[in-house]
């Protein structure tokens, strides 16, 4: 298989914007930082679900990149919640 300079280029960017946010989720001063950034890699790895159902001509891993969205938002809003009851 043979990428195109457009599906290289988007996979290092994906790969960079993981690094950032992996930076960001060890080295967060505080717990909301650290939730962004687990957020913030759930995004890229939903997109890149998105790009192997691209890659590979498949429809099933939209379904899956959709489930797996809808997981991740459900997860960070229950870790948000339980950081704003922890305030109180």
């Amino acid at each position: 298989m043979s990428f195109s300079v457009a599906e290289i280029i988007v996979l290092i960017l994906l790969g960079a914007a993981c690094a950032m946010a992996l930076i960001r989720l060890w080295t967060g001063p505080g717990a909301a930082d650290r939730i962004v950034a687990a957020d913030t890699l759930s995004v890229i790895a939903t997109g890149g679900i998105v790009i192997l159902a691209l890659l590979f001509d498949s429809a099933l891993y939209l379904d899956v990149a959709l489930l797996y969205g809808v997981l991740a938002f459900v997860g960070v809003v229950a870790l948000a919640r339980a950081i704003e009851g922890s305030r109180t």
